[in-house]
């Protein structure tokens, strides 16, 4: 997730090419200074490096962590996510943000794939831990962030701080300064499959830490975060992006619609961060008196559809939607500076010259890029829906997924428009208008978006398959009224030429159980709804019949 070179460019003439280098930095220049609010407590700039000069002794000296070990951290929104997050770093670990919705196997999946040395998890994910702990593979070393725990072979972190030194570690443990160093693994679905670590370096981190001072803000701004941590847009853009300006958060455990505005007005919020959904569900409060007696000027995300954006500023008042284009492992963003309603940004010759892009013509009949008989792809035309791809070279470089070659090269395409040439899919479908503004329009692949997450599709046929009645299932996203994204929908049969809904057990019962055994495996998250139906259709039909839909209502 980019938002241009300008950030590296200039921390590089500072010479502190690393927004952690920077953070230290801001430590000793502005001490005192309120970088993080979290329910109601100030913790300053030098607060936290303090703390999280605690964490790296720790970890140091008791936890045999050196450069370049890998750590995976399943932590929920709170001050000490940050603080672990800045100490590991101050080591040179690569951090591996695993996302607090998820558990069982895909839990083991992600801490697998990243191949950590040791596992970080908070106080209020004990529940989660002691799901794992009997399949954790025995060279992980689990610590946990409390006092004291119960849990066999388990280490707690709260009392060693106590303590530990706040002296800083060697500067030379710190991640390298090359901005082409791994320093992060987020995890994402991307269009395809189980969740892969997206590689994460120093580049990309500025990159997207140059976010808010593009869209013009500056170090006075109290940034309101209540998006999760351990997606970029809330650790990037959000945390880094303050440290980038020198600016102030207000973080929130999660989000709630009852208590945003009055956050809001309590903490002088200047700045807010969404998804399409929050702003959705912001606009379902009841109306309340003084809802625009605020200073929020600036609204900072991506996703929100064209109707919820126009009553947003209708109702809450004069404040600019920054609405931006960029994924996780990608290397193209898009920005929406001029407040277009409904577009995620504009190209122009400079953004062709330094990340160049297009827009290609889709073969939806065998779900790839169109080729045409001399086997080049072919360019849409304005006003078309195309897939979006963007050009991989030195200066536009695409990382990948840690340790899983197969999922990386699939993401490449070759011989686009001439022999040797190399692009990243995007799987995003975009549309380009006359006055060069894109708008999303559909995503490609085997996910869903539902909530803010990417959804994979195997993931939920997976847990369809745990019913014992079924013997298989195809999984897709459709459109529901009134809410982004999609929600899953499954048809299929028991293996006996009986559609689920002449099974033993009905349809509302089926659907129920299936809801149970996904909030089991992802902590309480509800996927949207179920809707048995009759037929076995194949994956590939689906699509098409989606397609068709989704190309209607546009």
């Amino acid at each position: 997730m980019g938002c241009g070179l300008s950030a590296a460019v200039r921390r590089v003439r500072r010479q502190l090419p690393t927004v952690l280098g920077r953070f230290v930095t801001l430590a000793q220049e502005q001490p005192h200074k309120p970088f993080l609010i979290y329910d109601g407590r100030v913790y300053t700039y030098q607060d936290v490096d303090t703390r999280s000069n605690q964490v790296a002794q720790v970890f140091l000296h008791k936890g045999g962590l050196k450069k370049g070990d890998t750590v995976a951290l399943l932590m929920t929104n709170e001050p000490d996510f940050i603080h672990v997050w800045f100490g590991l770093a101050k080591l040179g670990c690569v951090v591996a943000f695993l996302n607090s919705t998820i558990r069982s196997k895909s839990l083991l999946h992600c801490i697998s794939s990243c191949e950590p040395k040791l596992l970080v998890i908070g106080a209020d994910m004990l529940g989660t831990l002691k799901e794992i702990l009997p399949s954790l593979q025995k060279d992980i070393d689990v610590w946990v962030v409390t006092k004291d725990s119960t849990l066999p072979s388990v280490h707690t972190l709260l009392d060693k701080l106590e303590g530990a030194s706040e002296d800083p570690v060697p500067v030379h443990l710190h991640c390298d300064n090359d901005l082409k160093s791994s320093v992060l693994y987020i995890f994402t679905s991307g269009t395809t499959g189980l969740p892969k670590a997206a590689v994460i370096t120093n580049l990309q981190v500025l990159n997207a830490a140059g976010g808010l001072w593009a869209f013009g803000a500056t170090k006075n701004d109290i940034l309101y975060i209540t998006l999760p941590l351990y997606h970029s847009s809330a650790a990037l853009v959000g945390i880094c992006g303050c440290i980038e300006l020198g600016a102030t958060c207000v973080l929130r455990k999660k989000f709630s619609a009852s208590n945003f505005w009055n956050d809001c007005k309590k903490y002088n919020v200047t700045l807010i961060q969404y998804i399409g959904e929050l702003c959705r569900y912001l606009c379902n409060q009841p109306v309340k008196e003084g809802e625009k007696d605020h200073k929020v000027r600036l609204a900072i995300g991506n996703g929100i559809r064209s109707d919820v954006w126009r009553e947003f500023l209708d109702r809450f008042g004069n404040i600019k939607i920054c609405e931006f284009y960029g994924t996780t492992e990608g290397n193209i963003s898009f920005l929406n500076h001029a407040g277009k309603i409904g577009a995620v940004g504009r190209t122009n010759f400079f953004h062709k010259l330094f990340s160049p892009s297009d827009l290609i013509k889709y073969n939806f009949q065998k779900d790839e890029p169109f080729r045409n008989k001399h086997g080049w792809c072919e360019k849409v035309k304005k006003g078309e829906a195309g897939l979006l791809i963007s050009k991989v070279n030195t200066k536009n470089p695409f990382f990948g997924y840690a340790g899983n070659e197969r999922e990386t090269e699939k993401k490449l395409l070759h011989d686009v428009f001439k022999k040797g040439d190399l692009y990243l899919n995007s799987g995003d479908l975009m549309v380009q208008d006359q006055e060069n503004f894109l708008y999303f329009w559909d995503r490609i692949g085997d996910t869903f978006r539902w909530k803010g997450e990417n959804v994979s599709t195997a993931e939920v046929s997976d847990v369809v398959g745990m019913l014992d009645f079924v013997q298989d299932a195809n999984v897709y996203g459709v459109l529901v009224p009134d809410h982004e994204g999609k929600a899953g929908m499954t048809p299929g049969n028991d293996g006996n030429d009986r559609n689920f809904e002449t099974t033993k057990i009905s349809a509302g019962g089926m659907g129920l159980h299936f809801m149970k055994l996904w909030e089991k495996k992802h902590n309480g998250g509800r996927l949207g709804y179920f809707q048995p139906m009759e037929g076995k259709w194949s994956t590939f039909k689906m699509r098409m019949e989606e397609n068709a839909l989704t190309h209607t209502d546009m």
